[in-house]
This record gives C-alpha cells, structure tokens and sequence, in this order.
C-alpha cells in the first residue's frame, strides 16, 4: 500500500523500508503491509470478504500517528471508521524501562 508511506512521509516521518503481502491462494482474500519507519511502524491487515481493515501507527519523535491516519484515510476515500487510540509504555513512577 503505497498510501500508507505517502502519508506517512507527509507527516514527516522517514521511510525506512516497506514490506507487502497479498492474501488469497490458501487463505481468505487480503493483504498486510508494514512500513518501517525510522520513527517506528505503520502497517495494515486488511479481511476483504469482512470488508475491514486494521490499521496500525507507532510513532515517536514530532511524527503525530493521527496526522498519519488521517492522511491515510483522505487517500483512500475511508468514510466509516472506529478508531481506538492505545498508550504505550505505561510505566508507573520510579518503573525502569
């Protein structure tokens, strides 16, 4: 999925290295994709008989994975969709990583 590393490097993130996969042969249609960035990771699994898509952005640095998804989302043409934002690296005070 070329959009997934035009948005991202329109959010200012570096690309590192991009990976695809089509689904279908042996399994239920789809694809995966992963861009590595050099700020982390954005991929995408898609389930095309279900309709669905799941996508994935882990950024640190200035690179905003919501400015991703959003550019993700205008490139594609998603209307509907259920975001779920999750922390990472809760880390209770004094906890050493």
């Amino acid at each position: 999925m070329d959009a997934l590393a035009k948005a991202a490097t329109q959010a200012g993130a570096t690309v590192v290295s991009q990976i695809r996969y089509r689904f279908g042969d042996e399994s239920p249609p789809g694809c995966t994709a992963v861009v590595m960035l050099d700020e982390s990771h954005c991929s995408v699994h898609t389930y095309a008989d279900e309709g669905l898509m799941a996508f994935d952005v882990f950024t640190c640095g200035s690179t905003d994975p919501n400015e991703v998804w959003s550019l993700v989302r205008r490139e594609l043409g998603i209307i509907d969709a259920d975001v779920r934002e999750i922390p990472r690296f809760l880390m209770t005070p004094g906890a050493v990583l």
